[in-house]
């Protein structure tokens, strides 16, 4: 097992060079001069020259990079030019409103598809699979922001029973903020949960079709048993992919659904660089993002390895 984390653990490497490169290259080729946003009205061809000496941006991109990925190895991300904030304070504060919005979706979207997804295959064909199979092809068509809008009008706006925007930390009010979380973690579950419904289901019917679950209702054992003992593990392999890569859409949807509930997550940090030609927040926002999906996936793939020997033994 060491082994096979060591071997997994080497390949990130060059996965985390990659994803550093394209960041900078992406932040660096916008259109604009960093420097003359930052100077504003003050910027003089003599101060541009300065900062632009200061900043290293008139050197080659390839040393500006090599001297970027320096700082980032001994932990500086950067500076905010806005706001003076360092890009691990701004991260560091927003980070726990993105990932409790991002865990309550998924335990959301989890606790709604694999039920249904269990229900569905029991009963493969019949009126509540053909029904529920095709209410989840119609959810992946609606957007995220329309379910937004959506559950603000039906929960804030005519039933008031939850607060449309605003935040209020878990250690302050564990209450209140669940009531701010709920619409906003729905919202990115409403998304989630076809995906996960459709793929457990689909494999969860192959499953039931194996020699093994026909040799356990011979032997009488509860149809309970044999769907959630014998049919459910199996089948949960392809569940663990689509969980991990759901993580990646969940980042991406938390961008627009941050915006729409006013939650002061990296969503929002992140728009907040964009419309401000912060690079620097930027650069080093999506560098963490892109590296944190990289972990996921490795999670993943150790889970991979405890669900299934075969893998870590090379075997399959």
């Amino acid at each position: 097992m060491l082994g096979f984390v060591a071997r997994r653990l080497l390949y990130l490497v060059p996965v985390l060079i990659a994803v550093s490169l394209l960041t900078f290259l992406i932040a660096s080729l916008l259109p604009g001069d960093l420097a003359y946003t930052i100077l504003g009205d003050q910027a003089t061809p003599e101060k541009v020259a300065a900062l632009r000496q200061e900043m290293g941006l008139d050197q080659p991109i390839w040393v500006r990079y090599f001297g970027w990925l320096g700082n980032i190895l001994q932990g500086d991300l950067g500076r905010s030019f806005r706001t003076g904030q360092t890009v691990l304070q701004a991260v560091t504060e927003r980070l726990p409103i993105s990932l409790e919005l991002m865990v309550l979706a998924q335990v959301i979207a989890l606790a709604i598809g694999v039920p249904l997804a269990i229900i569905c295959a029991a009963r493969s064909g019949g009126p509540f699979d053909r029904f529920m199979t095709g209410t989840a092809f119609g959810m992946l068509s609606v957007p995220t922001f329309l379910s937004a809008i959506l559950l603000i009008y039906l929960f804030a706006v005519e039933l008031r029973w939850l607060p449309a925007t605003g935040y209020v930390p878990f250690g302050e009010d564990p209450a209140k903020n669940l009531r701010f979380m709920v619409l906003p973690a729905l919202t990115l579950a409403l998304a989630e949960w076809p995906g996960i419904m459709r793929v457990l289901r689909s494999d969860m019917i192959a499953t039931l079709q194996e020699d093994y679950i026909a040799l356990a209702k011979a032997k009488g054992l509860k149809a309970s048993r044999i769907l959630f003992v014998h049919a459910l593990k199996p089948s949960s392999m392809t569940l663990v992919t689509i969980t991990g890569i759901n993580i990646g859409r969940l980042i991406g949807g938390a961008v627009i659904v941050e915006t729409v509930f006013a939650l002061p997550g990296i969503g929002r940090l992140l728009v907040g660089a964009i419309t401000t030609r912060d690079l620097i927040i930027l650069q080093g926002v999506v560098l963490l993002v892109g590296a944190g999906f990289v972990l996921i996936n490795f999670i993943v793939d150790m889970l991979y390895a405890m669900l299934d020997p075969r893998i870590r033994h090379g075997h399959a």
